[in-house]
This record gives C-alpha cells, structure tokens and sequence, in this order.
C-alpha cells in the first residue's frame, strides 16, 4: 500500500493523473441549453432544401419545327 500524500503536496503530474482518473464521462450535456429562435435563419436548413430534388430547376430542351426553345 502506498505511503498517503496529501493532495496539495502531490507534483503537478500525479495532480493531473488523479484528476483525469476522478472525472467522469456525462450521459448528458450539463451545459444549460435553450431552444432555437424559429424567427432567425438557420443556414442548416437551408443547406438541405437546396438537396431536396424537388427544389431544383430542371431545364429540358424542346425541338420545335423552327428553332429550339429551353422551358423552364
């Protein structure tokens, strides 16, 4: 069994050991959260929008008997 050493007179580098050993991993974030603004712009949203293929122009183009027309 090891000799005790009170805390404040461990070196800096078994302080460190201690701590990282006495810390543990949260299941949940403790940091308070709050919800979103739904009246700011959340580029996020925007990004997946411009995904969606719905959203996206489709040119096709279309042969007429006197010269080619691109509808929109």
């Amino acid at each position: 069994m090891e000799k005790y050493i009170p805390y404040d007179k461990l070196s800096k580098k078994k302080k460190r050991e201690l701590d990282a050993g006495r810390r543990t991993v949260w299941a949940i974030s403790p940091v308070t959260r709050k919800s979103e603004n739904p009246k700011a712009y959340n580029r996020r949203k925007a990004q997946k929008r411009m995904d969606d293929p719905g959203s996206v122009l489709s040119v096709f183009p279309v042969q007429t008997s006197e010269r080619p027309v691109i509808v929109i």
